[in-house]
């Protein structure tokens, strides 16, 4: 069964690629270029960033607040130059799909239900960074150098943010489990 709709998935994308050729093409040429102008542009960041002293030039001189304010400038220069033209991009790419005749949108089958495995995040690993920082704010190490810290302070950081964090989040988890749990055994005598 499987087969039979994988074949099927392949020949309409052959379809596809065979009707539309020229705007596939022109889409995976402006992927390809903004690709290669994210790393320029993320190359010439580094660079300015180096020579207007907004961060030192020797990594071990890093303070936290060196490398979130690198990380946050980064980010809004690759936004500007790449990220807005992409969004336009995108958009442009959404109505010309819009455009296409109902028949033959609903011929292609392109977007069905994907798998639940494959929706997963990076959250939790930002929400972790965010709260390292807040550490880092906190304890009075913000502006001093990355190099200077031992292993045992960035471990004690680590497992006390897990701490805090299963404390914030694992209480409520645990009332609501508890309260879900008491509804269910009365509902069900």
């Amino acid at each position: 069964m499987t087969g039979e709709s994988e074949v099927g998935k392949g020949s309409e994308w052959k379809k596809f690629l065979r009707k539309h050729w020229n705007v596939v093409a022109v889409f995976v040429v402006a992927a390809i270029l903004a690709f290669i102008g994210a790393v320029y542009v993320y190359l010439w960041f580094v660079g300015e960033a180096q020579s207007t002293s907004l961060v030192p030039t020797i990594l071990g001189l890093w303070t936290m607040g060196n490398l979130v304010t690198f990380i946050l400038h980064l980010i809004f220069w690759e936004v500007l130059f790449i990220g807005i033209p992409a969004i336009i991009g995108a958009v442009a790419g959404w109505q010309w799909w819009k455009r296409l005749p109902d028949e033959e949108m609903k011929e292609y089958h392109f977007f069905g239900k994907g798998s639940r495995a494959s929706r997963g995040g990076g959250g939790v690993s930002a929400l972790f960074f965010v709260a390292f920082c807040i550490k880092v704010f906190i304890d009075g190490n913000w502006n001093v150098a990355i190099a200077t810290w031992t292993l045992d302070y960035v471990v004690e950081s680590m497992i006390s943010i897990l701490i805090w964090s299963l404390i914030i989040f694992g209480i409520p988890i645990a009332v609501g489990v508890i309260w879900w749990i008491r509804h269910e055994m009365k509902k069900n005598p």
